[in-house]
């Protein structure tokens, strides 16, 4: 740090690159690692066979709606959802057979930074460009307002879905991770937050998220009633995160009863850990291609918003959180909801596009994007949680996982071993190796 002429002092962006953090460079902690034993769940699991084709079929009864020359714009966001392109691509194909003209419009609310650019970006990151989808790709900030919702936020429309002939909703229905209610992500979702950009996001997160369940479906439905909303595609998936359905939902059913009936069924496939207690929980990777809050509160077990309820599981201690994943572009968004890192996690954030992604998302914004105890190494932050945990060794129940996106392969400590030979949805499937740290302190991850 430098003092300045007016006696304040200053970081010096060489030799202090993380300015107060820097201080804790040299505390190391250490604790009794414990070893970890390779553990799948197994879930009951029915797949789309062939995802193209069922995407063709579900269209089909609209042929009749679509005419040659129509500009159709298809929404595209910024979730890591594994069959989305192929769904993409596929509307893509079909559209194209009935002479209509598809384009693929980003649809993702303020992520990205709230620019073009940055839009554009996540998406060829998540394998999305105009050559994999077959289509161009347009992406803009601009909206049109088309007026409040009576006693609540207003309505706002992405410019080039506004001025397309019609607008094909293509999304995942999976549970929130902010709000139970009868709709919550979805086609609603994408159409009035991820097509309202950032202006129409951040009206309705003003809100606070105890009521996003009540002005997504509104604010959904005023959107319909005044563009030209074809329908929706709804991927339901399994607890692989592969297609288990592709359903086409017409625009009476976005945010209505038939999207709460694909709700139903994709939290009743939904993944889950499988332990109700937890000490520490290490994952390798938070993002947003992972969870719209880089840990998904329904995995983890916390909702991390004042005044809303917390989860009746699983309750875990201390969770660790080792990076942030190349997709998110340093959105660490949700760093909050870990309570240690390490400095490598936080040399990764961009601190601007997080802030301005939880400003957008209001009330569930401040607190989960707030810094944990931040450690040297993964080694260090690991021990600190291990430490704090108010278990001692050798019962310290510790699970790591890749990510809250993908809980087939899991490590699990040996004090879990008898609840893992219980479940009958749990497989060993090795013998227990030593947590192990190469010579920077990282953790030397699996598979």
């Amino acid at each position: 740090m430098d003092t300045g002429s007016d006696g304040i002092a200053r970081r010096d962006s060489v030799s202090d690159p993380l300015g107060p953090f820097e201080a804790v460079r040299q505390l190391h902690y250490d604790a009794p690692f414990p070893s970890l034993l390779p553990v799948r769940q197994r879930f009951e699991a029915p797949a789309v066979k062939d995802v193209a084709a069922a995407t063709m079929a579900a269209l089909e009864p609209v042929r009749s709606r679509v005419s040659a020359g129509m500009r159709v714009a298809i929404t595209v966001g910024s979730r890591g959802i594994a069959d989305k392109p192929a769904v993409v691509r596929a509307a893509g194909q079909w559209l194209r057979s009935t002479g209509a003209e598809p384009f693929a419009v980003a649809a993702m609310g303020s992520h990205g930074g709230a620019t073009e650019a940055g839009q554009l970006q996540v998406l060829t990151d998540l394998g999305m460009t105009e050559q994999s989808l077959g289509m161009p790709i347009l992406a803009t900030m601009e909206t049109v307002n088309l007026g409040p919702v009576p006693g609540g936020p207003t309505a706002h429309l992405d410019r080039h879905a506004h001025d397309a002939d019609a607008i094909l909703l293509v999304n995942r229905v999976k549970a929130h991770t902010d709000f139970n209610a009868d709709i919550e992500s979805g086609l609603a979702k994408i159409l009035a937050v991820g097509l309202g950009k950032q202006r129409g996001a951040e009206g309705i997160h003003a809100y606070g998220p105890a009521n996003l369940g009540r002005w997504i479906p509104r604010v959904a439905r005023r959107i319909i009633d005044h563009a030209p909303v074809l329908g929706g595609l709804a991927i339901v998936e399994n607890a692989y995160d592969r297609a288990a359905r592709i359903a086409f939902v017409e625009p009476d059913g976005v945010g209505a009863e038939a999207e709460t009936a694909l709700l139903g069924e994709a939290r009743r496939m939904m993944a889950t850990l499988p332990f109700d207690d937890i000490d520490v929980a290490v994952v390798q990777a938070i993002g947003k291609d992972k969870s719209g809050t880089g840990l998904d509160t329904n995995v983890v077990g916390r909702m991390m918003i004042r005044g809303t309820a917390e989860f009746e599981r699983p309750r875990i201690t201390n969770i660790v959180a080792l990076e942030v994943s190349k997709a998110s572009h340093g959105n660490a968004l949700g760093v909050g909801l870990a309570d240690f890192i390490p400095l490598r996690l936080l040399e990764g954030m961009d601190l601007r596009t997080m802030y301005v992604n939880a400003m957008t998302s209001g009330l569930g914004g401040p607190q989960r994007c707030q810094i944990p105890m931040a450690m040297p190494t993964d080694r260090d932050a690991i021990a600190a949680a291990i430490l704090t945990c108010g278990r001692p060794a050798p019962d310290v129940r510790v699970v790591q996982m890749r990510n809250t996106l993908e809980l087939e392969h899991l490590l699990v400590s040996e004090s879990l071993r008898a609840e893992v030979e219980r479940d009958p949805r749990l497989e060993l499937l090795g013998d227990p190796s030593p947590m192990a740290f190469d010579t920077r302190g990282r953790l030397e991850t699996w598979l």
